[in-house]
């Protein structure tokens, strides 16, 4: 009976959303104030029919309910509690449930906390939002339902993949759905105010903490996914460009731009027409990755699914709100006239060259993707497009990026003088140089890429810094009294250049080792001595290991004992690899335990990496960066509504 009502609920939330979409755009477009107020109940409405269904959902599953046959093939009894509800989502139908709930609750929290906005507007807006949600809620209960019955319930289920059965898959998917999603307001603020033909400073700061909200789910969404590969699937790796990566990349690439270029029309009323292209375009790339990730037209480990009906039916709903809404651009956006006038030198241009850089950096990542595609649907040629492409194409953008996001910073409105910049920059300047001759000392392997890295991170980081100690007036005391936008823009481009040194010096100072190894050998590796103590059978609860003890020493002393494993997993006949890591703060050590070998001894692979852990404490420190933003006040008041204070006058984002 739970489940019949998780299924009526979503078809009620269906029903729900077609009103939404077409009674407030109604009223919006007549000037009818009672039809423009059916979207805030709506919007609520249909968020808790769709939370209704997915809770009836993850109590079949929590319940081991085999007649509903999502359970059935994504479940079994003896799978641990958590890697039951996770399995709600660790699947295509129901993470496309839980796709139509974020959607539906960032409805809901424009329709709760959207008081401020014009009336028309804000009707236009959850209109938009609610055409969306019909889109996907046919999608969902036409192809991919995941309340269907099977006649005869089975005793035990086919259990989940168990690559899939990780703490990762709890966190990872949700906050990148947040973000994919997320950038759903920006898209519908962007095409309610095509519809009216305004855009202005408003509505620039409107737009601006939906998209940062979606901008900062998406940067902690890439990074626990690049820490999960990282540690689960035991190549040591954090990053192997495949196409659902990428498809993650491009929209956080292009928010981040949009992000950008919305303060500038915030500040200067310009870039107006460029700003909406990129709002669509961010929403139109989340769209792509949906796409790319469950129509199984490109091959990926991560694909959900391999159904042509689906990825029809995906294409359908890509090509009419992308190519919908890009079709509404070209009428309007000749009305959309800048305001604001501003020399070579100064910081609209630089906010500029920053899109340019991050759009192109997207494009360039789009090519790759799909050029695959492309090659084998007109010359009937299978192409593997990989990393060597991907970081000769993609890594010149984000040098320039680099190099120019401490001068851009520093650059005041209209115009500039780059001598001024000089000063407040220099003490920056001779810490990067300072960091370059430490690195061209210590570095090995690869001096080049290391000193690339350590110079880009420490350029931007120090500059970040002297941007902060700049709006403080050089002045001690009035740094903690900066809005927390000043504050959070520094983390997150500080965060920025960690991840930049982290990457860089990684790829330049990794050692790799691999062996076979019996009990009680010790091998050397960058200067540790690495112990393989026994291998022996342990079981688990859905599992069977053969869990390696091996212990780290360096000279005299022991560092780590590590427990690597090689999994079994009966239910699906699937081994996997389970990697032990001794995290430090400068360096990993990361070991590996493989198959038995013929002649006796163990498969064993050491890899020794310098500054990993650096790539993913920047990243977060780019999301805390944005949440710091997001707290300030000016998010949360009205636009235009700003009061004179002496901390107001130096703010400038």
């Amino acid at each position: 009976m739970i489940v019949e009502t998780g299924h009526f609920a979503l078809i009620l939330a269906l029903c729900v959303a077609l009103v939404q979409a077409v009674i407030p755009l109604v009223g919006a477009q007549r000037g009818w104030s009672g039809w423009m107020a059916v979207a805030t109940p709506a919007a609520l409405a249909q968020f808790l029919l769709i939370a209704t269904a997915f809770a009836a959902l993850t109590w079949a599953f929590v319940s081991s309910d085999f007649s509903l046959k999502l359970v059935y093939e994504n479940s079994h009894t003896d799978k641990p509690m958590l890697y039951k509800v996770t399995g709600v989502w660790g699947n295509h139908e129901g993470s496309m449930l839980l796709w139509v709930l974020i959607l539906a609750m960032f409805g809901a929290a424009a329709a709760a906390f959207g008081g401020a906005l014009p009336e028309r507007l804000r009707a236009r807006v959850l209109a938009v939002q609610g055409t969306i949600g019909v889109a996907f809620l046919v999608f969902v209960l036409f192809t991919s339902n995941p309340f269907l019955r099977l006649e005869e319930a089975p005793f035990n289920g086919r259990d989940m993949n168990p690559l899939l059965q990780d703490p990762g898959l709890a966190f990872h998917p949700p906050f990148l759905y947040l973000g994919y999603v997320g950038l759903s307001m920006a898209f519908s603020f962007a095409v309610a105010a095509l519809i009216e033909g305004r855009v202005d400073a408003a509505w620039a700061r409107w737009v601006r903490p939906w998209t940062l909200a979606a901008w900062i789910f998406l940067t902690i969404g890439i990074a626990l996914g690049s820490w999960w590969a990282y540690y689960e699937l035991g190549w040591g790796g954090f990053w192997f460009w495949d196409p659902v990566e990428n498809a993650s990349l491009m929209p956080w690439l292009l928010a981040a731009a949009l992000l950008h270029s919305a303060i500038v029309v915030e500040k200067r009323e310009a870039l107006k027409s460029w700003t909406i292209l990129l709002a669509i375009m961010a929403f139109g790339f989340s769209l792509i990755g949906t796409f790319l990730v469950r129509s199984g037209v490109i091959s990926s480990v991560h694909s959900f699914a391999n159904d042509p009906e689906r990825g029809v039916f995906i294409l359908f709903i890509l090509a009419f709100f992308t190519g919908g809404a890009l079709t509404l651009y070209a009428a309007r956006a000749s009305d959309m006239q800048a305001k604001g006038l501003f020399s070579m030198v100064s910081r609209e241009s630089a906010l500029v060259m920053n899109n340019v850089l991050l759009a192109v950096a997207a494009l360039v990542v789009f090519t790759g993707t799909v050029w695959p595609l492309i090659a084998e649907l007109f010359w009937d040629r299978k192409l593997s497009v990989g990393a060597p492409f991907f970081e000769k194409a993609f890594t010149p953008f984000m040098v320039g990026l680099a190099l120019l996001l401490p001068l851009g910073s520093m650059m005041p409105w209209k115009r500039a003088s780059l001598g001024k910049l000089v000063r407040p920059l220099l003490p920056a300047l001779v810490l990067t140089l300072a960091v370059l001759a430490l690195v061209w000392v210590m570095a090995t392997g690869r001096p080049m890429l290391a000193l690339g890295a350590a110079g880009l991170g420490a350029w931007i980081l120090f500059g970040a810094l002297a941007e902060i100690w700049q709006r403080a007036g050089r002045t001690p005391g009035r740094i903690l009294r900066l809005p927390r936008a000043d504050w959070g823009k520094a983390f997150a481009h500080g965060g920025l250049g960690i991840v930049f040194a982290g990457v860089g010096l990684l790829m330049a100072g990794q050692v790799e080792d691999i062996r076979v190894a019996k009990a009680g050998d010790s091998f050397e590796v960058a200067g540790y001595t690495i112990t393989l103590v026994s291998v022996e059978d342990v079981p688990g609860p859905n599992f069977t290991a053969k869990t390696a003890t091996m212990e780290v020493r360096q000279g005299d002393k022991l560092v780590a004992t590590l427990h690597p494993e090689k999994r079994i997993y009966p239910v699906q006949a699937m081994p996997t690899t389970e990697a032990d890591i001794d995290n430090g703060f400068w360096r990993d050590v990361y070991l590996v335990i493989g198959d038995p070998q013929e002649g006796g001894g163990w498969a064993v692979r050491t890899y020794v990496k310098p500054f990993a852990n650096w790539i993913w404490a920047g990243c977060l420190l780019m999301a805390f960066g944005g949440g710091l933003s997001l707290t300030d006040r000016r998010y949360r008041s009205a636009a235009g509504a700003r009061r004179a204070t002496v901390a107001d006058a130096v703010a400038a984002e």
